[in-house]
């Protein structure tokens, strides 16, 4: 099994900040960098869910503009397969 390569960062903070956040992993029972990886997985996932329905909201607002029912739209998907 290979080994994971790390390379380390170095973040300013507050002293409250640190402390909450060592309090925050600790109470989770994790370390500082598993805590960091999870809130950087979090903030990626609602980014992209944020661009789905970016998107969502954009094809919704050509369909209406367009007139197209969503019945015409699983047509037209079909068709450009």
């Amino acid at each position: 099994m290979g080994s994971r390569q790390r390379a380390v960062i170095n973040l300013s903070l507050s002293p409250d900040t640190i402390k909450e956040y060592r309090e925050l992993a600790n109470a989770e029972g994790k370390t500082a960098g598993d805590l960091f990886r999870d809130m950087f997985s979090f903030y990626k996932r609602e980014k992209r869910l944020k661009e789905y329905s970016a998107l969502q909201d954009h094809g919704a607002g050509k369909a209406r503009a367009l007139n197209i029912t969503e019945k015409e739209i699983e047509r037209l998907i079909l068709e450009g397969r």
